[in-house]
């Protein structure tokens, strides 16, 4: 794409950006459009609550307006430690509008890592779920300053553990009672300022601090309401974390549109299907950890179709299906968090209605094509940076470039110069190109096993796994070989109540889809470890395999 420098014209003469035709692009618009337009509408449901368009506006106006009064000023940062309830939601949008950047933490994550996110993002405020103080206070003690803690108590919360013991201040209903719901909010005058700092979770090392502006996440948040069909009627509910990547920017998106958020505290299935049904839910989103727990959690067909978004890792075409078969109509996008999460979408075609049902879930878990708000896109040789022929074989890394790329890394110039070498932002994922555009993603460059000098792509042998009718869960690294230099090793989470397979009859199985070089030598059962964001952690398993060599 070639872009046109300012150059004399005709036009420049007499016409210029003044107030009246330029303002700033920010998602913080989208709350005043639902609340003017369906301000007696419920705009948010968690348990018994419910919250219209007008009062989501009105207490959102209110943090903002405290959190100036108890000194955050403009450019700082603001912590959130929350489950996907209603407080969660408002400081997406009262904590920009006081003008300070949103620093949502994953829940997951241990003392250490709090603190020094904390620490890293000089954190002034933490608001903070009670039920997480265990964490919380010896992270607050680890960093080993003053940082003003806001409880937030969780009144519809009825789960077995008891509620943590307090750590602030003040509760989160305190400081909202310190604030103006008419107070206007603070706008950015230029929409490249920071709106949102997420935190990568990376197995190795500290995470690095991911810098969102407003411009990208008013963009990407459009452009999932366009390619995921989420309207004015559309009700959203909350499977996927808030934390993670402001959730995947559906925060916004959703609101956008004045569709209805339905928070859940916990990823159950025992509270997923009854929400679903009580609320008329017709959208949500998850890792294929998620979709997997879906697929196998109910017996009963959907009275109607509910649309699910999944990324993170390609969903097996296995879990697919079984999910169609629940009524679930499964939708695929692919990202990373320093691109707002979803870059990519695999944009259904008319055609693909009357496939097969395998064919077309193999088409379904393709990563797809670039999304409106990511211009260009390519998938290229990383040292030549010359793109791969479409010809669904030749690999090549995934590289972006466009207006829902990062701003950058936080205090990490190097690691940001690196991310953006050659005016693209490297994913690191390898792919191809599909004759019909389509990318897909094979394997990170780091999980690839070079076998005897031949590539093979953990994705594929998990693939022809996820399919075994004893397998919930696979996951394939590289073992050690004295002879071949390594080979694939497979990590197995049975279904419950299954038999475990032997490794011959597992063998057999596989020869059955897969060229003899691709077989695993070594079938590991047990408990997949996973990232704070439900990721299998190769890293973990790479270390077990490596025992065994």
């Amino acid at each position: 794409m070639v872009s046109v420098q300012d150059a004399p014209s005709i036009y420049a003469r007499d016409l210029e950006r003044v107030r009246a035709n330029h303002q700033s692009l920010s998602p913080l618009s989208f709350l005043d459009w639902a609340a003017d337009v369906f301000g007696d509408r419920v705009g948010c449901v968690y348990g018994e609550r419910r919250l219209t368009w007008r009062q989501i506006r009105a207490r959102c106006r209110r943090l903002a307006s405290a959190l100036r009064r108890v000194g955050v000023r403009p450019g700082e940062t603001v912590s959130v430690l929350l489950p996907n309830v209603p407080a969660m939601l408002e400081a997406h949008f009262g904590v920009p509008m006081a003008g300070a950047v949103l620093n949502a933490i994953n829940y997951r994550l241990d003392a250490a890592t709090v603190a020094f996110i904390l620490d890293h993002a000089e954190s002034k405020v933490l608001i903070t779920d009670n039920a997480f103080a265990p964490v919380v206070r010896p992270a607050l003690a680890k960093l080993g300053r003053h940082v003003l803690v806001v409880d937030a108590v969780d009144a519809e919360e009825d789960g077995p553990e008891p509620p943590g013991d307090p750590l602030g201040h003040l509760t989160y209903e305190e400081l909202l009672d310190q604030g103006d719901p008419d107070a206007s909010p603070i706008l950015p005058a230029d929409e490249w300022q920071p709106i949102s700092l997420c935190y990568t979770s990376g197995t190795t090392g500290n995470p690095k601090g991911v810098v969102y502006h407003h411009r990208g996440a008013y963009l990407n948040a459009l452009s999932n309401a366009l390619l995921f069909g989420v309207r004015s009627d559309s009700v959203y509910l909350w499977t996927l974390p808030m934390f993670h990547c402001n959730g995947w920017t559906f925060t916004w998106a959703v609101t956008a549109v004045g569709g209805t958020h339905v928070c859940l505290r916990k990823v159950e299935p025992a509270r997923i299907f009854p929400q679903i049904v009580a609320e008329k839910v017709t959208h949500l989103c998850g890792a294929p950890i998620v979709l997997n727990m879906l697929a196998n959690g109910a017996s009963e067909k959907l009275g109607r179709p509910v649309r699910v978004l999944t990324g993170g890792a390609a969903p097996p075409s296995a879990i697919i299906e079984a999910m169609e078969a629940k009524g679930f109509e499964v939708h695929h996008a692919y990202g990373l968090t320093e691109v707002y999460g979803p870059a990519t979408y695999g944009v259904p075609q008319a055609d693909w209605a009357s496939l097969p049902v395998q064919d077309r879930a193999a088409k379904i878990a393709r990563q797809g094509v670039r999304t409106p708000s990511m211009p260009e896109m390519q998938v290229a040789d990383p040292v030549t940076m010359r793109p791969v022929p479409h010809d669904s074989a030749t690999m090549g890394e995934i590289m972006l470039r466009g207006h829902t790329v990062m701003a950058g890394y936080l205090k990490n110039p190097k690691a940001t110069a690196a991310a953006f070498a050659g005016d693209w932002y490297h994913t690191g994922d390898l792919a191809v190109v599909h004759p019909d555009g389509y990318v897909e993603v094979k394997d990170r460059a780091k999980d690839i096993i070079i076998s005897g000098g031949e590539n093979i792509s953990s994705l594929e042998v998990e693939e022809v796994l996820y399919r075994h009718p004893a397998v919930l869960e696979a996951a394939v690294v590289a073992c050690p070989d004295s002879h071949w230099g390594e080979v694939p090793c497979a990590f197995l989470t049975l279904k419950p109540d299954a038999t475990e397979p032997t490794p011959a009859e597992l063998t057999l199985w596989l020869k059955q889809n897969l060229a003899s070089y691709k077989l695993p030598r070594r079938f590991v059962f047990g408990p997949l470890p996973k990232t704070s964001t439900g990721k299998v952690q190769k890293t973990e398993l790479r270390e077990r395999a490596a025992s065994f060599g």
